[in-house]
């Protein structure tokens, strides 16, 4: 009998050894329990439980809290340009979409039909929403992929500003010349009667600058040095004239004369051919 109660106690010693493990006192009448609590599923599951904001566990099923802040969904994209802008923004849109090769007229500083239909292609080959209008996330990603343009490049096909005329100028029948502004003047006793983009040589052959007259009109005049058609052609100095150039009214500013003063708006320079006379002043400065 000693044995077995020594083997009794050296078991209860054994179990109250083990780690986690707690001998439980007697519940109730007299019953003990197991110093291990296994807790057998019975077919329902429990509902999942996530921790609250004080560390007590939350069901799934718990009411939400309407007082949490929500993200507010993104603003729509704000429209920056659409068809019928003009002004100078509209030139550097243009003058961006030219560079990635999506655009090809201009810049005119006019949002017309060219220029929506490019701004469409963009959008479309990207993913956003073609739209055909220049909104606030198409025209960021469009600055991320081009540079910032260039004067000449916002004014590639002319129509920029005319500086104030060379003092020269103001008196008389003159055609002022400015080789910053790129402009030509047809004035008369300081008054400008009407203004047109001009472009010059190159450096390899130069328009000279100076005073001069015009001295010869030649209307449907061909370069024999050259063999270019130079129509409305109103020369001022040796080979030189001021005169209408195809060239120039289709690549703009990228190319140059041998010198001469090309004018690409055929109309204009048709009207001025009209206007001078021989002997009537040329003032050609920087």
């Amino acid at each position: 009998m000693g044995r077995a109660i020594a083997a009794a106690l050296a078991a209860l010693a054994a179990l109250a050894a083990l780690p986690g493990c707690t001998v439980q006192p007697p519940e109730g009448e007299g019953k003990r329990r197991s110093p291990v609590h296994i807790e057998l599923p019975d077919g329902t599951p429990s509902p999942a439980r996530t921790p609250t904001g004080d560390g007590s566990p939350s069901t799934a099923d718990d009411p939400p809290d309407d007082d949490k802040p929500r993200a507010a969904p993104p603003a729509p994209a704000r429209v920056l340009w659409s068809r019928g802008s003009t002004g100078r923004d509209v030139r550097e849109l243009q003058a961006r979409l030219r560079q990635v090769a999506w655009l090809f007229e201009g810049p005119t500083g006019t949002y017309g039909e060219q220029t929506e239909r490019a701004v469409s292609g963009f959008q479309g080959k990207r993913g956003l929403p073609r739209t055909g209008r220049m909104d606030t996330v198409t025209w960021q990603r469009l600055l991320r992929m081009t540079r910032e343009p260039g004067r000449w490049d916002l004014y590639l096909m002319g129509g920029q500003p005319a500086d104030p005329p060379d003092p020269r100028c103001t008196r008389g029948r003159v055609l002022c010349i400015d080789k910053t502004s790129r402009t030509l003047r047809w004035m008369i006793d300081g008054r400008t009667v009407s203004t047109v983009a001009v472009r010059f040589g190159s450096s390899g052959t130069p328009t000279r600058e100076g005073v001069f007259s015009v001295y010869w009109k030649s209307r449907d005049h061909v370069s024999t040095l050259y063999d270019s058609p130079m129509p409305y052609a109103m020369f001022f100095s040796g080979g030189q004239a001021v005169h209408y150039s195809a060239d120039f009214a289709a690549r703009g500013y990228a190319g140059a004369s041998h010198g001469c003063v090309n004018v690409r708006d055929e109309a204009a320079i048709a009207e001025l051919y009209a206007q001078v006379r021989d002997g009537d002043k040329v003032v050609v400065s920087w």
